[in-house]
């Protein structure tokens, strides 16, 4: 008899907590809709939360599929202009797919593109396409310091600045619906970042040590990323350079990198002899001469 008076209020017990349960979730559901516009409904913040993780989540396939639809774009447009002598496009390839295979990322395609700009600047998309262009190359003094700019870049790429910008964008823009951001405002947004909107202090300064010890796992004289750097405080005292608005070089980031790099070592590798480097570019040197 104690026994099934037992049972029986187990049964009980377990019927109300799974009413009183039922209840209080029916509760948090009719708050989280009724939530007003000033605050983030439970709901919502739980629909933000997928697609903060499916943004980050790209695949490699997604992401080299869009900056492939970037570039067209930012041909289509007339923001960028391929400079037309195959023998410069093929050395910045050579220079870069040199800095990929070394790269913390090199499961995927790099694209490196030399354009006809007398700016100096470079900048990078998602997928591994890289811009360069022309004036930064006649900027540079040697192949090491254009390298360091290459692999500046591909450091960009292997970190996922790009995924992580457009993501914070496309938030901020409530570009979100029930399926994701969809392909042509990741497009639009792509274009868009290219050339308006700097990375962070923070990206900049991963992307310099990224970028150094891609340069040095190459083989490139390590060297050759300070001496652009200081070229590029030079020029900014008069009109900056271009590249200052998008990948801001400061004193910091100098004396950031100067600590990382070992003084007994900072000239030893590839790159560093400026007459053989003139050579190779003379001719870009002469079109802008043209021009």
């Amino acid at each position: 008899m104690l026994q099934q008076l037992y049972s029986y209020s187990l049964r009980l017990r377990y019927k109300w907590l799974s009413r009183i349960t039922a209840f209080f979730l029916a509760l948090i559901l009719s708050l989280s809709l009724s939530t007003p516009s000033y605050g983030f409904p439970w709901l919502d913040l739980l629909f933000r939360g997928v697609q903060i993780l499916q943004l980050s989540n790209l695949s490699d396939r997604q992401e080299v599929t869009i900056g492939s639809q970037i570039e067209q774009q930012l041909l289509r447009q007339g923001q960028i202009r391929p400079v037309r002598d195959r023998q410069l496009q093929n050395y910045l390839n050579e220079i870069g797919q040199r800095m990929a295979k070394e790269s913390a990322r090199s499961n995927i395609p790099y694209r490196f593109r030399l354009i006809q700009d007398d700016n100096i600047n470079a900048f990078a998309t998602m997928g591994g396409f890289i811009y360069i262009n022309s004036g930064l190359m006649l900027a540079a003094e040697n192949e090491a310091e254009l390298a360091s700019v290459v692999g500046h870049e591909i450091a960009h790429i292997a970190a996922r600045h790009a995924v992580n910008q457009m993501r914070d964008v496309a938030l901020s823009q409530g570009l979100m619906t029930a399926a994701g951001v969809q392909q042509d405002d990741f497009v639009r947004l792509g274009v868009q970042l290219a050339f308006n909107l700097p990375n962070s202090r923070g990206a900049e300064l991963e992307a310099d040590q990224l970028g150094l010890e891609n340069l040095e796992n190459a083989g490139y004289a390590p060297i050759g990323m300070i001496g652009f750097m200081n070229t590029l405080l030079q020029r900014s005292q008069g009109a900056p350079p271009s590249f200052l608005s998008t990948h801001p070089a400061s004193t910091d980031r100098i004396r950031a990198l100067k600590a990382r790099i070992d003084p007994d070592t900072a000239f030893d590798g590839d790159g560093l002899d400026g007459d053989a480097y003139r050579q190779r570019i003379q001719r870009l040197a002469s079109n802008q001469g043209r021009r």
